[in-house]
């Protein structure tokens, strides 16, 4: 995934090393050398993560921060503070300018690239409440209110050092009271721990695996959407690593300051929020006038809202984004010699293979008939990766007859298009269209770029 970044410092070397360590990352960053530029900035262009010096001429961290904060336009972009200060006063400053993390230097890599990828990942699920949001309130449906209350939000500490675990829950319960701790697996029990925001997973276990522990909690249907943390100490950075590659969110190192951490959890616990808003959206939403009653999913007048806020967006921050037009082929066939039940079928168990395949950032619609449609915030390179990778798993597929008559295969065609900034939605839907024409006329099972 790519995101917009915007370092602010008054000091071009401390730019220049950020920079470069974000470049072989391959994230886009923006530079301002002042508070005053950086807020020029912001109102310009389409910024994700902001990482904020503190020491600065004029305008500093904490001022630049604030005004970030208070203008509707720019207050839910995440903001990181880096600074070489490590007075405890001045992180509670931080914080109560509204920043979202901190970073001390010299800057940690794997502290850096932790710290962006969960911020960014929260600032598009944000974007996207904010889009449903609009495309609903156009709708005349009731909207999701983003709110950063934590105080019914539930915590598990599964740690086994008791003084260490002391002092981790004493900082977390100015937080919330919903906490609970378990000092190994063996202890846990399904029916007494679920639907947790957070869980802490201490790198020392004596008697589990970190590592093992946060797999075995993912695979639980309780704990798919909760957010795993590392408890670790510096020597434990290999354990860390993988753990962030094996779908850890984020970890923290011990001893922590208290600012500091509550910060970091407040925004895994606002990342979590964000996500089950948005889910609820999606799956729970039962207004039948933005939702197919057979597939579950929005339905063709949801879209074409949803497409004009779109493309109000990328006016508004000149990028654009995609659209994946897909038709199951030969669709008919199966009504006519399975009939209609089967057909239904067919088009369920498709429209969930969709969903599964593609964030949950990302609309997916039924168009029309056996036609859905993938709206997609990303550039057309990673759209045509995303429309391939839809292509072989509907090729793979084992869809279930009704009434024992076995299972049978299907493809699908689509068409991939960019939306070019200026061209109404009428066009845009139509040139998609078109490149799904030709996937039809060129023998199907294909992906066509138009």
């Amino acid at each position: 995934m790519t995101a917009n970044i915007l370092i602010v410092d008054d000091l071009e070397q401390n730019i220049k090393v950020l920079e470069a360590k974000l470049l072989t990352e391959y994230y886009t960053v923006f530079t301002a050398n002042s508070g005053a530029s950086a807020i020029e900035l912001l109102m310009k262009n389409k910024i994700d993560v902001i990482l904020l010096d503190i020491m600065m001429p004029d305008m500093d961290g904490f001022e630049t921060c604030v005004k970030i904060k208070s203008d509707p336009e720019t207050s839910h972009i995440p903001v990181v503070m880096v600074t070489a200060l490590y007075d405890v006063e001045d992180r509670i400053k931080g914080l109560e300018a509204g920043a979202d993390e901190f970073l001390t230097k010299p800057v940690n890599d794997m502290a850096l690239f932790a710290r962006v990828k969960s911020l960014s990942r929260m600032k598009e699920i944000i974007d996207e409440l904010k889009i449903r949001n609009n495309t609903k309130e156009a709708l005349g449906v009731s909207v999701v209110e983003l709110q950063d209350s934590f105080i019914d939000d539930k915590i598990l500490i599964i740690n086994d050092d008791v003084v260490q675990t002391r002092n981790i829950h004493k900082i977390l319960s100015k937080i919330t009271s919903n906490i609970s701790i378990i000092a190994r697996m063996d202890e846990f029990k399904e029916e007494d721990f679920h639907d947790y925001d957070i869980v802490i997973i201490s790198c020392k276990l004596e008697a589990d695996d970190p590592l093992r522990v946060s797999a075995i909690l993912r695979s639980k249907k309780n704990f798919h959407n909760t957010m795993l943390m590392l408890l670790a100490e510096d020597e434990d950075m290999p354990i860390v690593i993988k753990g962030m590659d094996l779908g850890v969110n984020d970890y923290f190192l011990y001893p922590i300051e208290e600012n500091e951490l509550q910060a970091r959890i407040k925004t895994q616990l606002k990342k979590k929020k964000y996500q089950d808003n948005l889910r609820n959206i999606i799956d729970k939403t039962v207004d039948l006038s933005i939702k197919d009653g057979l597939t579950e999913i929005f339905n063709r007048r949801y879209f074409d809202m949803h497409i004009e806020q779109m493309i109000k967006k990328s006016k508004k921050i000149s990028r654009s984004f995609s659209l994946l037009m897909l038709d199951i082929d030969d669709f008919k066939e199966v009504n006519d010699k399975y009939g209609h039940q089967a057909g239904d079928n067919v088009l369920k168990t498709f429209a969930d293979n969709i969903k599964n395949i593609v964030r949950i950032t990302d609309l997916v619609a039924r168009y029309g008939g056996e036609e859905f449609t993938v709206s997609l915030d990303i550039s057309i390179n990673e759209a045509m990766i995303v429309a391939e990778r839809l292509r072989k798993n509907i090729e793979l597929i084992d869809f279930e007859i009704p009434h024992n008559q076995g299972s049978l295969t299907k493809t699908v065609s689509i068409g991939v298009s960019e939306y070019i900034i200026g061209e109404s939605a009428h066009d845009f839907i139509n040139r998609v269209d078109h490149a799904l024409y030709k996937a039809k006329e060129d023998g199907k099972n294909k992906v066509v770029l138009l």
